[in-house]
């Protein structure tokens, strides 16, 4: 008979505390922890409190958690005793019995060597970020197993990590892709290439499709370089569809009726303009540095496909989040407020409705008299009429333009609409996935972004939305992924982008 086996020791749960802003960041955040003990310092919701009135994201998220938390915490004695989750772990809430106002002030009693360490370092406790710290200081004093806080503001990680309290960034949504790194610094582009035979090359050369075995391994809508294994620099831009089916590109143009046309530069604005013009995707997102035409491909496309009737409009959006000092509150309609924001967007409209002034040997040549007058304006019966104003101001006066502010989109349902998410690096992956599930049938989505240039304090290069939304929806055949290395705005906006 074999010896029994001992019964492994029970695991030991651990305890993170969390602060306010993980929990504005993500309004789930309290369940992503598995079967461990969550401990919400009774601070956030004071924090949580200022938080509910605002008119943003903020304001929404903030709202959100307090949903959250009222269905799971119902009657007092939950919030002492905690709850159970589904996933075995307990939520609790902590209130810091070593942390008391004495009616002016706030001060600390606790007499172990890291409260007094505390007291030292950090000792005005009328700072919210200081009560978290000290509740998670004395819940790494008062419960068993390890105690960590876990917190977006990296400051409050410094303090705690002075006080020799485990601290980390909130990381169920953080995600490792490789080409994050590629896209932010490199000058040549990195596309993947499918090695085959040159008779292969030349059967595809002929045709619009191809089914290639050696092709199923990609996911679906993903672009390569159908390459000569025995003559390298013969290759064809094609499409991965799915099993192994292969599609070359169809459209390399972008033609804006009453204004200009425009031709892919490189390889990279093929594959985008390819995408932006195929009715089976409607979910794009875009990795790409300053200069490499997101915002002039995206718009341009989505222009000529509401004059040709595929959408019925284009809705413009930008996350917003301000570069150096902030200008303060902006008057006027929602349009208004927005405009500002969205100004790289009217730029590229602009320059798509501005017909390309006539060569310069046309210039000097001799017109009537009629052709070089100024404009009349015929009188009105209200006054002169007033000259014409932006070429996109009609779009926007027949509604085929929106501006749309993230703060308002929620409980809309956007149907046969084309929706263009400028600085989408600027997005929380909850906000990435509340502007995604707004999309109705027959509409499309473009997120585009440069993920060296994030603001947002609260998400980086790896736990922002537009990642977040490439790496969770990649493979559906809905959806397609560009990678932009090239820069094309000037020589000097490429060679600073690239060595600044």
């Amino acid at each position: 008979m074999p010896p029994k086996i001992a019964d492994a020791p029970a695991r030991t749960p651990k305890n993170y505390i969390l602060d306010t802003n993980v929990l504005i960041h993500d309004p789930g955040s309290p369940f992503q922890f598995q079967d461990n003990v969550v401990w919400l310092p009774v601070e956030i919701f004071e924090e949580l409190d200022r938080f509910k009135s605002e008119s943003s994201t903020r304001g929404a998220n903030a709202r959100e958690v307090h949903r959250r938390l009222s269905e799971k915490f119902v009657t007092a004695e939950d919030m002492k005793r905690g709850v159970k989750l589904p996933n075995n772990g307990v939520l609790r809430v902590w209130l810091n019995p070593l942390a008391r106002f004495n009616g002016k002030e706030w001060q600390l009693v606790g007499d172990s060597p890291r409260f007094k360490l505390l007291q030292q370092l950090f000792p005005d406790m009328s700072v919210p970020d200081n009560r978290i710290i000290a509740a998670a200081c004395a819940v790494s004093d008062a419960e068993k197993g390890p105690a960590i806080l876990v917190t977006k503001d990296l400051n409050v990680m410094l303090k705690a990590r002075t006080l020799g309290l485990e601290a980390q960034d909130y990381r169920t949504d953080r995600v490792d892709d490789g080409d994050i790194r590629k896209t932010m610094r490199t000058k040549d582009e990195e596309y993947e290439t499918l090695d085959v035979a040159g008779h292969t090359v030349q059967a595809f050369a002929s045709q619009e499709s191809m089914v290639i075995d050696k092709a199923a391994n990609f996911l679906a809508n993903h672009y390569i370089l159908v390459r000569n294994e025995e003559e390298p620099t013969h290759a064809i831009p094609a499409r991965h569809t799915a099993g192994g089916e292969l599609r070359k590109l169809r459209r390399d143009r972008i033609t804006i009726r009453g204004g200009r046309w425009l031709s892919a530069l490189n390889l990279g604005q093929r594959f985008f303009l390819d995408a932006l013009y195929d009715p089976a995707i409607s979910l794009i997102t875009v990795y790409g540095k300053a200069g490499t035409g997101k915002t002039l491909l995206s718009v341009g496309a989505a222009l000529e496909q509401v004059q040709t009737g595929e959408f019925e409009k284009m809705l413009i959006t930008r996350v917003i989040m301000p570069t150096g000092r902030d200008i303060g509150f902006l008057p006027g309609r929602i349009e208004e407020k927005m405009q500002p924001w969205v100004q790289p967007a009217f730029d590229a409209l602009e320059l798509l409705l501005t017909r390309p002034r006539k060569p310069e040997h046309f210039e000097n040549k001799k017109q009537s008299k009629r052709k070089v007058e100024e404009p009349h304006f015929p009188p009105s019966s209200n006054g002169p009429v007033k000259p014409p104003g932006r070429p996109w101001e009609p779009l926007m006066a027949s509604g085929q333009i929106e501006i749309e502010a993230i703060t308002h989109i929620r409980g809309r349902s956007i149907p046969n609409a084309i929706f263009i998410v400028d600085e989408a690096q600027q997005l929380t992956p909850h906000e990435a996935k509340t502007l995604i599930t707004r999309m109705g049938k027959g509409a499309k989505m473009v997120l585009i972004g440069d993920l060296g240039q994030i603001d947002n304090p609260y998400v980086d290069a790896h736990t922002n939305g537009l990642v977040y939304a490439r790496n969770r929806l990649q493979g559906q055949p809905w959806m397609a992924h560009i990678n932009l290395f090239k820069g094309e705005r000037s020589e000097m906006a490429e060679v600073a982008a690239n060595l600044m």
